[in-house]
């Protein structure tokens, strides 16, 4: 009896290890329509300075740590203004060993439609914080073409600072809780995703044993 105990429980932890492996595989499959594949990403001529970085495997691997903290990263690093979003979440991603590519996309939540009410926030956050008034924030001129790249650095550092403590002030604020919300909504919604599989695949009527020969 003793042996027969042993050989249904490991058949059971074996099916629930099962099925928790293919709870994740839904969650990737719609993450790998959305996101730029790993390739994509490791042989693009814009990182080709960062490859040497890029070999560590949660780099890539799609699970529920490294996709809230991607997009967690990718939202902090979107919300910094001007050229530097992108290159900010690669630099966080590889610190903190999340995904990469997830990192990339989440920065697409600044775009032309989403940053003037992006900015509204900040500066209603940040005069909270100050007390101060809602300022204006200039958009960051560089000649990207014959411009001298050794002034780059420079003058982003100047316009970044002339944006001014009420918006600099909120839109950290607003970096910080965007990054955490995203970090939570995945580890949340994941969890709720595996929880709601095993528990259909448990109220699953399971098949009839066959009947015995002569009966």
């Amino acid at each position: 009896m003793g042996a027969v105990h042993r050989r249904v429980r490991a058949g059971r932890d074996a099916g629930l290890e099962r099925a928790r492996s293919s709870t994740g595989q839904m969650p990737r499959k719609f993450l790998r329509k959305y996101i730029p594949h790993h390739e994509t990403v490791r042989d693009s001529e814009h990182l080709r300075w960062a490859r040497p970085l890029l070999k560590h495997p949660n780099l890539w691997h799609l699970n529920r740590h490294s996709v809230a903290g991607g997009l967690a990263v990718g939202l902090l690093g979107g919300m910094i203004p001007g050229p530097v979003q992108i290159l900010t979440a690669t630099l966080l991603a590889i610190l903190f060993h999340v995904n990469l590519p997830v990192a990339i996309a989440a920065t697409l939540l600044t775009n032309p439609l989403t940053w003037p009410f992006l900015i509204v926030a900040a500066y209603a956050i940040g005069s909270l914080i100050t007390g101060q008034e809602n300022g204006t924030v200039s958009e960051f001129r560089f000649d990207w073409l014959n411009g001298d790249w050794s002034q780059l650095l420079p003058q982003l550092w100047h316009w970044f600072m002339g944006l001014g403590e009420t918006f600099l002030i909120g839109n950290l604020i607003l970096a910080v809780l965007l990054a955490a919300v995203g970090y939570g909504v995945v580890q949340l919604g994941w969890r709720l995703h595996v929880r709601a599989y095993l528990k259909h695949r448990r109220q699953r009527p399971k098949p009839a044993a066959p009947k015995p020969p002569g009966d």
